[in-house]
């Protein structure tokens, strides 16, 4: 059986899906969710998700699982490793498979569980913000959250 929560945030609505055992997305995508109720783990990372955007939670804590290929699963469990708070650039994120940056970039843009798996947290090279599928003002959002809330500065004012 399938769940789904779906919040409110300062960036729009965040839908969480998930069966009895794992979440299997966190998305601003529109989900048709008319069928389906809470349980226990959409609710718990419901709640997670509102103390992230109240700046009081650093790090989830619940279990996970999306559909990829293997390589794309290494890409993701890469991305938990980035700091909240902190950037990296692409190249650098590729660094141990420099060959593959299209693929690993690829496989960042296929992550199913914004936020969470914080593939906002990958720039360009040059700094610039590049590619998030739930759009650049919500990338540009997240960082500056996490920058205030880590004390590393506001760069700009938020909307």
């Amino acid at each position: 059986m399938n769940y789904a929560s779906v919040i409110e945030t300062p960036i729009g609505k965040l839908s969480i899906l998930a069966d009895e055992d794992f979440v299997h997305a966190v998305t601003f995508e529109e989900k048709d969710i008319a069928d389906l109720t809470e349980n226990e783990l959409t609710i718990k990372v419901a709640n997670q998700l509102k103390e992230y955007f109240n700046g009081t939670l650093r790090d989830f804590d619940f279990p996970m699982q999306q559909k990829g290929t293997d390589f794309q699963q290494e890409v993701w469990q890469n991305l938990l490793t980035i700091p909240y708070g902190e950037t990296t650039s692409y190249a650098k994120f590729s660094a141990h498979k420099p060959l593959a940056i299209r693929a690993i970039a690829s496989a960042n843009g296929k992550n199913n569980i914004a936020i969470v798996v914080p593939c906002h947290r990958v720039i360009g090279s040059n700094g610039k913000l590049v590619g998030y599928a739930g759009g650049l003002w919500r990338k540009q959002w997240l960082l500056q959250h996490e920058r205030e809330v880590t004390q590393q500065g506001q760069t700009e004012l938020k909307f």
